[in-house]
């Protein structure tokens, strides 16, 4: 009976020993070379994972332009649009010498910059804004109200100077923000070049403008 006792436990030891080792084999190959279970991804839990929606408004695309700069486009067209229209009445309505320079170097200047953001657009396949798009004056930075406008219109000498002045300041400044968008987002390199002369010809202009006001 001793024997057969001692034959019985040598013999249950042997099989717990080798369950034990098959359990302990099973986990080592489960964190071996990030095996996985039941069909779950072993990247630890916190790790940062890839989205395909992530950065999708910096995607780029066929005409290396992204989002950032279609909106640049559409959004600068009527923006300097309205700035011609504002510096257009300068010639019969300034009293000031300055104002009727200024007012001609911005229409020299925006002029050109609509035709090549509209090419960009048409390039990249999408509408070009219709004339007279951004009278709304509240969707994009800077913009005049209807008020704001047909009160500059009904303005002449001094008046208009310092009504002039003041507004194209605030258009302006919408205007370097919105280039300044531009170059921190967009992917287009000649869109980012045109922000760029876009802030710096603008920033001096509203210094410019200022001192004539008296603020700067």
């Amino acid at each position: 009976m001793t024997v057969q006792r001692s034959l019985f436990r040598r013999t249950t030891t042997v099989v717990a020993a080798s369950a034990a080792a098959l359990v302990l084999a099973a986990c080592g190959s489960g964190e071996d070379g990030g095996a996985t279970h039941g069909g779950h991804d072993s990247t630890p839990t916190g790790s940062a994972k890839p989205s395909a929606s992530a950065d999708a408004g910096s995607t780029v695309r066929k005409g290396g332009n992204n989002a950032a700069d279609t909106a640049f486009a559409l959004g600068m067209i009527p923006h300097h649009r309205q700035a011609l229209e504002m510096a257009r009445l300068a010639p019969t309505r300034a009293g000031s010498a300055e104002v009727k320079k200024l007012a001609e170097e911005i229409e020299r200047a925006q002029g050109p910059e609509i035709e090549t953001l509209s090419g960009w657009l048409v390039a990249w396949g999408e509408q070009v804004p219709a004339e007279g798009s951004g009278h709304g004056g509240h969707d994009m930075a800077g913009m005049m109200t209807a008020e704001e406008m047909d009160g500059l219109t009904k303005s002449s000498g001094a008046a208009f100077d310092k009504a002039f002045l003041e507004l194209m300041v605030k258009h302006h400044e919408g205007a370097v923000a919105m280039a300044r968008t531009e170059q921190a987002g967009g992917a287009h390199g000649p869109a980012k070049e045109l922000a760029g002369a876009v802030v710096a010809a603008q920033s001096a202009e509203i210094a410019r403008m200022k001192s004539l006001l008296g603020t700067g």
